[in-house]
């Protein structure tokens, strides 16, 4: 669990400080255009998503902020119950950590915004990715995947003791 939660502090500090530093250092929201980090692929353009991933479910009511708020965090308490009860190996517990710190990082920007700080656009070769993302988002994504692929079966963790006769 030291694991998960090293990752999840990482995670949450790295998303934090690199909204921080883009949005209210570099002000990108005062930009019209995109500005280009690694021409033409990848691009800072400043966003405010009130929903989820591509901005699904998006709102300016405030029950809908709230709503994705505890969603997000029941994710957290149920990834964290999960890996108490399934013996796993180290790789998804630091999959786990950026999972629920990129979670956290976005839940963090819903408590203090009222939504989630959104800069990062990849696009490529004549062709413009209109949707913005955030490391908290990378994390996430990351995460999940190294959940699904890494994570031994669902076997609850042996029980110490002696076996029964």
């Amino acid at each position: 669990m030291r694991l998960m939660t090293l990752f999840a502090l990482i995670a949450i500090v790295a998303d934090q400080a690199s909204k921080y530093w883009v949005v209210h250092v570099m002000e990108i929201w005062r930009r019209t255009e995109m500005l280009p980090v690694i021409p033409p692929i990848l691009n800072f353009s400043y966003g405010e998503n009130r929903g989820i991933n591509f901005g699904l479910f998006a709102s300016h009511s405030d029950v809908m902020r709230w709503v994705l708020t505890g969603v997000a965090i029941a994710i957290c308490i149920a990834v964290v119950i999960w890996l108490r009860r399934n013996e796993q190996p180290k790789i998804v517990h630091v999959s786990a950590g950026l999972l629920i710190g990129g979670a956290l990082g976005n839940v963090v920007d819903r408590i203090w915004y009222g939504f989630v700080l959104d800069f990062l656009n990849t696009s490529c070769c004549g062709w413009v990715n209109p949707t913005v993302y955030n490391v908290a988002d990378v994390f996430i994504v990351a995460g999940a995947l190294g959940m699904i692929f890494f994570a031994n079966d669902d076997k609850p963790k042996k029980a110490s003791g002696k076996k029964g006769a």
